[in-house]
């Protein structure tokens, strides 16, 4: 049973995503008839370290607690590659040894994998650094679309309010579903997100990447993507034969034209679907998929969400005529 929770504060640390951390874990509820813990916010060496934000923050211990915590988790750190103690990677490496849930949250996943617990293991981290993640650690498993990743005793949340995530799904898997879902009606937050965070990374349509030879060609394509599209057409566009525009356009773009199509009708329809009040269907008609089914098969293979639930998420009400749109 989860009981003593310690939280490794690095200098300096992210007050946001150490607030997530102290909200679920470190506020007393015991009356309320939530579970208690036992929580400490340690440093390597016990002394204050700085937040992002300009103030200090004093611990309640060294790394001491870490030693019998049940759940060890890391917040985001400032700066990735940056020197980590040695005290704190060995804590860590114990804490994992010996059964602890161990946390990261954002950027923290990188202390983790400094400490070599995420070789070979199914991680996350905010969508921004999972290419430098999977760079500095090639045997870490990354998962860039996912809000968390469990991977036994490990937990890695993406970036910020996806450490609530997290932080909930252990809750819930520690002390039963009714309770995480009253501790997030507790905290107004859903008790549970749908979808990955590649629906939360700005996309808008990228323009043509640099390709000598094809960049007529994209052009033209960013510009008539509603239509029906074939290599063979794409091909005598160029001027190639479709063998040849084929292994052109993967040498210039790094991927196939279905996939590059692809993606680009995303992009397109999620801008869709954020500042227009078309339909499903229109949208997918415009974005060149055809029809729903087939727009909603494709995003939810990229974006891990439906087109309803992304509308719903991102799109900002639009202003009525003569009024200004007023937001909370």
């Amino acid at each position: 049973m989860l009981r003593n929770v310690a939280v490794i504060a690095l200098d300096p640390v992210a007050p946001f995503e150490l607030g997530v951390l102290c909200e679920v874990f470190g506020t007393d509820r015991v009356a309320d008839g939530f579970p208690g813990y036992r929580f400490d916010v340690c440093t390597h060496d016990g002394r204050p370290v700085r937040t992002r934000s300009g103030f200090g923050l004093t611990p309640s211990a060294d790394l001491t607690p870490v030693e019998d915590a049940d759940l060890v988790a890391v917040p985001a750190v400032h700066t990735i590659g940056a020197p980590i103690p040695e005290t704190v990677l060995a804590a860590l490496r114990r804490a994992a040894d010996r059964g602890a849930y161990v946390l990261s949250v954002c950027s923290g996943a990188f202390v983790l994998a400094a400490a070599g617990l995420l070789d070979g293991r199914e991680c996350t981290t905010h969508w921004k650094y999972a290419d430098r993640l999977a760079e500095m650690y090639p045997l870490a498993k990354v998962r860039c679309n996912s809000l968390y990743v469990q991977d036994g005793n490990l937990l890695t949340g993406a970036g910020t309010a996806a450490g609530i995530d997290a932080c909930l799904h252990l809750v819930r898997q520690e002390h039963g579903s009714a309770l995480a879902t009253k501790l997030a009606r507790r905290m107004v937050v859903p008790p549970h997100r749908d979808g990955g965070q590649a629906q939360y990374i700005e996309a808008p349509i990228a323009p043509t990447p640099a390709a000598p030879t094809l960049e007529p060609v994209l052009g033209w394509l960013i510009e008539h993507l509603d239509r029906p599209l074939t290599v063979d057409d794409l091909a005598g566009r160029a001027h190639m034969a479709p063998r040849t525009f084929a292994r052109r356009f993967r040498a210039e773009t790094g991927t196939t034209p279905h996939d590059w199509i692809t993606n680009q009708r995303v992009l397109l329809a999620r801008r869709l679907l954020e500042e227009t009040e078309l339909s499903i269907e229109a949208v997918a008609a415009r974005a060149g998929f055809g029809d729903a089914a087939t727009l909603r098969h494709h995003f939810g293979r990229r974006l891990g969400a439906t087109p309803h639930a992304y509308r719903s998420t991102f799109r900002g009400r639009l202003p009525v005529a003569g009024h200004e749109s007023v937001t909370a």
